[in-house]
């Protein structure tokens, strides 16, 4: 897996502020610079507000690391006025460069369907206010997150639909919504060729690659923690797919997070 540090992938949604890489970020972010990744988004909202306020604190830390700030679908039932304000005033800081995660899973419905509603409509609002991209969580809600970003985001929010998991017909109401769209490494799994061929369907020009470590770790991995490194995996199977060079999928997935996100 080794490549020139040149080689430019970013891994557009990794958790490694976690506690599963407690004492071990410093080489987790070397291998991914060793495996050809340039930058890491480490993303807030998994469990409870330290995973902003960690990632932020990482994005201030490594030059090569940026955060983004939210509370995931699972949590909505702990989120009120307070939280909302407290990311807001996250957003302030120079590395934040999104809302989010945010969104909707009906899937497990951990919090109540109205009340992930509610609050995938405050993060929406926050992201219109603050004028930052929106990072998306969605599964098994695409009907609900479409008819939101689009009554909600009135055309000025943007975004990316991280770990799409869905048909091709979902991934297309977000594009026709100016949403870019994110695999992540089941697009390696043996399992998983409905959602290969949504890849040969979305524009290379349109679409993000990222890990969402620790899980979701690509083949031949499966079973370990994943790493931002593992985002090649990912970037090289896009490219088999589509029948294009590892480097041109590199070339165009970071130009398209470098544009949405601005960095």
């Amino acid at each position: 897996m080794s490549a020139p540090a040149t080689f430019g992938l970013i891994d557009s949604h990794a958790h490694i502020q976690g506690r599963e890489y407690a004492g071990e970020t410093e080489a987790v972010i070397a291998r991914a610079h060793e495996a050809g990744v340039d930058k890491i988004i480490a993303v807030g909202g998994a469990g409870d507000m330290s995973s902003n306020t960690d990632a932020v604190a990482l994005a201030d830390r490594f030059e090569n690391v940026y955060a983004t700030v939210g509370m995931h679908p699972h949590d909505a039932k702990d989120v009120g006025p307070a939280a909302i304000e407290q990311l807001r005033d996250l957003t302030a800081h120079a590395k934040v460069i999104a809302v989010g995660e945010a969104g909707l899973d009906y899937y497990y419905s951990h919090s109540p369907h109205e009340v992930q509603r509610r609050v995938f409509t405050g993060f929406i609002q926050l992201a219109r206010k603050t004028g930052l991209p929106l990072v998306v969580h969605e599964r098994d809600a695409a009907a609900d997150a479409t008819d939101l970003l689009r009554s909600q985001g009135q055309g000025d929010v943007c975004g990316v639909i991280h770990c799409f998991t869905g048909n091709y017909e979902a991934a297309r109401a977000y594009l026709d919504l100016g949403f870019y769209i994110s695999f992540t490494g089941i697009i390696t799994f043996k399992n998983a060729e409905s959602l290969r061929d949504v890849v040969r369907q979305v524009p290379l020009e349109r679409m993000f690659v990222e890990t969402d470590s620790p899980y979701l770790t690509p083949v031949p991995h499966r079973g370990r923690r994943n790493e931002p490194a593992f985002v090649r995996l990912v970037a090289e199977t896009v490219a088999k797919i589509k029948d294009v060079s590892l480097e041109e999928v590199a070339q165009i997935t970071t130009r398209n997070v470098r544009d949405l996100f601005k960095i």
